[in-house]
């Protein structure tokens, strides 16, 4: 006889011997036994996993003698016929030489005659995707209502290429990838009958450059029984293919974790020099950062993870050196540059700045050390971060002292809780010179302050200029002009006009410009002070006293909490949204 190779030699002949696609050949199974056959099946799934090997096999599950049955020997004539080519009523087409509709037009002719010896007549069709589209529509109505002696099955890779019209008139059975210890079973097993001698490493590493296809990986054993002879070692399996040994990657993860670069980029030179596919380390390399992951989230489950002893000892030793979000940024790195490898003109030069960037990413900032720092910088507090009080938290033991406004409201609310037959008269606030605008615009930042941090902290560069007929001018000088424009909107108007309303200044606008700041001001820090007694106001030029019920009054308390950060403050925020704009990022999530 002829040489066959593993892959022919080794194929399946019933479900019992197919690998790693139980859900389909117990399905199938099921269905004969019930005698609940349909008229087409559709079999989706990646190369090499056994889509028409399963279809082959239920052709002789129906046509073998006394069929349909599972059980059927394996000398039974029809059977052999099928396994071999050689049967009148089972006929298989190529749909990527046979996918035009002159074909199409041929099968439905024979589809009306009954079979020649068995007992269905069955097309199977592989790489049924590649069909036109007009051979789909003309196979349409014969595959929607064939003849009842007539069975269809597809095979395809690509399901998303087959018409919704052909999908929805089969029973789709979609293949997985078959595990690598299933892959490595299967592999001894042949290799013992072909009295070849293969450690565990070399099967392995074989099962792990499959991909998960059977197929790929008795073609690999088939050339190094080839190459090597009777004994087969790993060195022989990653000499052949390219591939990288277990030992060298979890080098190359280890000094990423470390973040040694020196390290990392010594023993990617030396992958390199010994011609290794850099594509699959990079592969490998985000792999071993996913299990680390999974690793990390399920506690140390591993029975999650299809890894080796050396493998878990490795996770086992790195897992608490890095957090998940860290490990995260660092696969978020490598699938981007994975992406680009295909690409590249120098692919090693990209696939070193891969790994210099995990190293980075393991150092980068979180977005909320980053907030932490923003509120300690525009909060001028020096060593520590200013907080935002929540909701709902005690106030501090020592508030200030709230400005007069205030304490006329405080004022005003208890007279409403005092008993009726004393009525405490609300006191109005002292008269003050017209002039006396830095109490005022003290007053107002710390108004605003309670609405937007953000826009507080642009103001705190600004100065007041006049006051007059109901518009306050506010100045900003050269040094600082730049920020007017994020100060200059309706926005920040409206909470400037209303903050003056609270403050008895009824219909006043504002308007910005650029001016020098007084020399008075040069001196001093654009942060008020706590001073040790509330600054007078100035008079209201439409006083009305505010609401004590309000929730405005409430709020204006001594000791009061501040108001919890607004996210639809933050991601508005024009310096915010210049951000984005210069690093062409996006707001993920916002936190007070």
């Amino acid at each position: 006889m002829s040489y066959q190779v593993i892959a022919r030699k080794y194929r399946p002949q019933c479900f019992a011997d197919v690998v790693g696609q139980e859900h389909v050949t117990q399905t199938l199974t099921n269905a004969i036994q019930q005698n609940r056959i349909a008229h087409a099946y559709l079999f989706v799934g990646p190369r090499g996993t056994g889509k028409t090997t399963i279809a082959r096999i239920f052709a002789k599950c129906l046509n073998c003698t006394g069929g349909p049955k599972v059980d059927f020997p394996e000398d039974d004539p029809r059977a052999r016929e099928i396994a071999e080519g050689r049967s009148l009523d089972v006929f298989e087409i190529d749909g990527a030489s046979n996918r035009g509709i002159e074909e199409i037009r041929e099968l439905r002719e024979t589809v009306k005659y009954a079979p020649a010896t068995s007992k269905f007549k069955i097309y199977i069709i592989d790489e049924v995707h590649m069909l036109t589209k007009e051979a789909f529509n003309a196979l349409l109505k014969t595959l929607e209502e064939p003849p009842a002696h007539v069975k269809f099955m597809f095979a395809t890779t690509e399901p998303e290429k087959v018409l919704p019209t052909i999908l929805s008139r089969c029973q789709r059975f979609d293949l997985r990838r078959i595990p690598t210890p299933l892959i490595i079973t299967h592999l001894a097993h042949i290799a013992k009958l072909e009295n070849v001698s293969i450690d565990e490493d070399a099967l392995r590493a074989i099962a792990r450059g499959a991909d998960g296809g059977m197929r790929d990986a008795e073609s690999a054993l088939d050339q190094l029984i080839s190459f090597c002879g009777e004994r087969i070692a790993e060195a022989d399996v990653l000499s052949m293919f390219g591939l990288t040994s277990q030992t060298q990657i979890l080098a190359l993860v280890h000094a990423i974790v470390e973040g040694d670069a020196a390290k990392t980029l010594q023993v990617l030179n030396e992958l390199t020099q010994h011609g290794k596919d850099l594509s699959r380390l990079l592969s490998d390399v985000l792999i071993h950062f996913r299990n680390l992951l999974v690793y990390q989230i399920s506690r140390g489950d591993l029975s999650l993870l299809d890894i080796s002893e050396s493998e878990a000892t490795m996770l086992k030793k790195d897992a608490p050196r890095l957090s998940a979000e860290v490990l995260t940024r660092i696969m978020e790195v490598l699938t981007d540059y994975e992406g680009r490898l295909r690409d590249a003109a120098s692919r090693k030069i990209l696939v070193e700045i891969a790994l210099l960037k995990a190293i980075e990413a393991r150092q980068a900032v979180s977005i909320d050390a980053v907030l932490a720092k923003l509120e300690q910088l525009r909060g001028g507090s020096g060593a520590e971060v200013v907080s935002i009080p929540q909701p709902g938290r005690a106030a501090p033991s020592a508030p200030k002292p709230a400005p007069a406004p205030f304490r006329a409201e405080q004022q005003m609310r208890a007279a409403q809780m005092a008993p009726s037959d004393s009525p405490p008269a609300p006191s109005q606030p002292a008269a003050a010179p017209l002039n006396d605008m830095e109490a005022l615009w003290a007053q107002l930042l710390e108004a605003v302050g309670r609405v937007s941090q953000f826009t507080r902290s642009y103001l705190l560069e600004a100065h007041p200029v006049s006051l007059a007929r109901n518009l306050l001018t506010v100045g900003f000088d050269p040094e600082f002009a730049d920020k007017m424009g994020l100060v200059d909107n309706s926005k920040t108007h409206a909470v400037l006009q209303t903050k003056l309303q609270e403050l008895g200044h009824s219909n006043c606008q504002v308007k910005f410009i650029q001016a020098e700041a007084p020399a008075h001001r040069a001196q001093v820090s654009p942060q008020p002070a706590a001073p040790a007694a509330a600054p007078t106001p100035l008079p209201a030029t439409n006083p009305s006293p505010p609401n004590p019920a309000s929730p405005k009054a409430a709020a204006a308390k001594p000791g009061a909490e501040a108001q919890r950060l607004s996210k639809e403050d933050f991601k508005n925020d024009p310096l915010i949204q210049k951000a984005l704009e210069v690093f062409k990022g996006q707001i993920v999530e916002v936190r007070s």
